[in-house]
């Protein structure tokens, strides 16, 4: 099957989502979308699955064109979305949902649950996984709900397969196993279209690409025929190099002591000290317990053992109000879900952490929490239409510069930042780099963990390698490279 886009354009207002636009999606190869948040690649992927309409362009289908008036009309053409976040019936099992709408019956029009699952079956191993299609979809992890939507999309028939931001929160494990899916669909003849941030996922899973830029069509072709640094340059007008914009510092005093924290059965003995403008970065895989380790820093989770001090002076363990007070700022991990209240305003989210400062005798004067807002927003080059809209409705990348915001205005003397680049785009990627720089420039201790390595090797000063719950390695950026601290992470003697 071939899907095609043909100078297609959509415009909604006054504002040109996409222009003159092209693409060509061919069974058994994988297609990969590219561009910054704002590109148009959702519209492009709405128009392909009969969301929008195009205002001018033509959809081809086979070589004929083809008018998609409704999701209804694409999912009939065989074009199936898996999104970044799936929405199962968690309540349902995995059996019923994979054939949610397309129930197998027997005389009297009953369900035949046998059939339903024998069908799942038959789908995942078609897919080359083991999910027990009887057990309750609530529960399941982002990876395996995402294999159960694409077994859905091939019970009906889909072929050709969306997948936008498919790895954004998957593990490298399950990367690998949905790297795997990926080819399983391309031998029996899908067309595979993949969105994603991360440039060496692309040139590992697609043969064929599109870049766009601020809806415009940049370049497509086959992926041979460019260099993961010629991409970017395709995406956003700089080289690679430009993503890491590291500012050379001379490491003062030290702010941050870490000694001998222990959380049972997350982490054991941990130890070390972050420096005034320092990057120490944790690295390692998924699950090594980086992540926990600075919840515990900051006071989310208690330890059993051990200490933190700022400048010497220990902190109250379990307490993020102690943690703040002592000068530590927090950016999580889950920004969504952890570090931003969704339905409340972008000023009201960029202030939270500064409330205290901002009341006087108790009340909470509006305008001291707009230009607190205001002034970070400037700063961080925010792209917004008002500050009192939902926070919710900015991009991955400007919601993750509003969380910043909040702790960048308590003036904090350590940063803890967990994964502060996933699932934003190269060109905003580039300026929360720069900004770490900046910050580590003017004294501020940064505490960084990313499971990104280019991004370790481009920004810190500092690699500390964390295995099952301990620190096994230690690098500095002369030494550091990706082999040695793959070797660390994984236990693999080097040969």
């Amino acid at each position: 099957m071939e899907v095609a886009l043909v100078d297609v354009s959509k415009s909604f207002g006054a504002v040109r989502a996409l222009r003159e636009v092209s693409l060509t999606l061919t069974g058994g190869r994988a297609h990969a979308l590219l561009g910054e948040n704002g590109a148009g690649k959702s519209t492009l992927i709405k128009v392909l699955a009969g969301v929008h309409r195009p205002d001018t362009g033509q959809v081809l289908v086979d070589g004929q064109p083809t008018r998609f008036v409704s999701p209804a009309d694409a999912k009939a053409a065989g074009v199936a979305v898996i999104y970044q976040e799936p929405t199962l019936f968690g309540d349902l099992s995995v059996a019923e949902n994979v054939a949610m709408g397309r129930h197998p019956t027997r005389r009297g029009g009953l369900v035949d649950t046998a059939a339903m699952r024998e069908q799942a079956e038959l789908l995942f191993e078609r897919l080359g996984v083991d999910i027990d299609p009887k057990r309750p979809a609530r529960g399941l992890s982002i990876a395996d709900q995402q294999l159960v939507e694409i077994a859905k999309a091939l019970g009906s028939d889909a072929r050709v397969i969306i997948m936008d931001e498919p790895t954004a929160a998957l593990s490298g494990t399950e990367v690998a196993r949905l790297f795997g899916v990926v080819g399983a669909l391309r031998e029996h003849g899908a067309a595979v279209l993949f969105v994603s941030h991360r440039i060496d996922e692309v040139f590992e899973l697609c043969q064929d690409a599109t870049v766009l830029r601020d809806g415009g069509f940049v370049w497509s072709g086959p992926l041979t025929e460019q260099t993961p640094d010629s991409v970017v340059r395709l995406m956003v007008g700089r080289s690679l190099d430009a993503l890491f914009p590291k500012q050379e510092v001379e490491a003062g005093d030290t702010v941050l002591s870490v000694r001998r924290l222990t959380r049972e059965g997350v982490f054991t003995d941990v130890s070390f000290d972050v420096r005034a403008g320092e990057i120490l970065a944790l690295a390692g895989l998924v699950g090594a317990g980086r992540s926990e380790i600075a919840r515990a820093v900051f006071g989310v989770d208690k330890p059993d053992a051990g200490e933190v001090l700022v400048r010497g002076k220990r902190i109250r363990p379990g307490s993020p109000g102690a943690a703040m007070s002592a000068g530590i700022g927090f950016v999580p991990e889950d920004r969504r879900q952890q570090g931003l209240v969704l339905d409340a305003s972008i000023e009201r989210n960029a202030a939270l952490a500064s409330l205290d400062r901002l009341s006087r005798f108790g009340f909470l004067r509006s305008s001291d929490e707009r230009s607190l807002a205001a002034d970070w927003a400037v700063k961080l080059q925010l792209k917004f239409a008002r500050l009192t809209d939902p926070v919710a409705v900015l991009s991955g990348g400007n919601q993750q510069k509003v969380v910043l915001a909040k702790w960048l205005s308590r003036q904090p003397r350590v940063l803890i930042v967990d994964e502060p680049t996933r699932g934003i785009d190269v060109g905003t990627k580039a300026e929360v780099h720069r900004l770490l720089s900046e910050l580590a420039a003017q004294g501020v201790a940064v505490l960084m963990i990313s499971s990104e390595l280019p991004e370790v090797l481009g920004m810190a000063d500092r690699v500390l390698v964390v295995r099952e719950g301990r620190v096994v390695g230690e690098f500095d950026r002369a030494e550091a490279d990706e082999e040695r601290i793959v070797l660390a992470a994984t236990g693999v003697a080097a040969g």
